[in-house]
């Protein structure tokens, strides 16, 4: 059964100039420790490719809160939630601490994707409640 969906849309550029204003402060603080590994990796080799990197995961990020009805309130904070990707592409949400005691509790699973194009980031969220097994 669906809990709740969550969609959103970044500008880029927003991102970008939130990069030059605040440096790598901004990143650390939407970041985890290994998305940050990931966006430094991508920075150094193609800058642009990293600003896009950092956009997609403030958009998914984004886009959960509000499939789990939170927004950015605890226990949703952006380390706490991370966008992993599947050897075949697919993105996914790990969890950490207060957040996945929390998203356990409810018995809750999430599924998220990402996409971007030449100015925009956007993401899609639906988080489910496990259903009882039919007998």
């Amino acid at each position: 059964m669906i809990y709740g969906i969550g969609t959103d849309i970044c500008d880029i550029r927003r991102i970008k100039a939130s990069l030059e204003r605040h440096g790598e402060r901004f990143a650390a603080k939407v970041l985890s420790d290994t998305e940050m590994a990931t966006w430094k990796a991508r920075s150094a080799r193609w800058p642009e490719r990293g600003v896009r990197y950092l956009a997609t995961r403030f958009s998914a990020k984004e886009a959960f809160s509000k499939a789990i009805g939170l927004g950015m309130r605890m226990p949703m904070t952006w380390r706490l939630c991370e966008i992993g990707k599947l050897p075949s592409g697919q993105p996914f949400i790990v969890l950490h601490g207060e957040l996945k005691t929390w998203f356990e509790a409810k018995n809750l699973s999430a599924h998220i994707t990402v996409t971007d194009e030449s100015e925009y980031a956007a993401s899609f969220c639906v988080v489910e409640t496990a259903s009882a097994p039919h007998p």
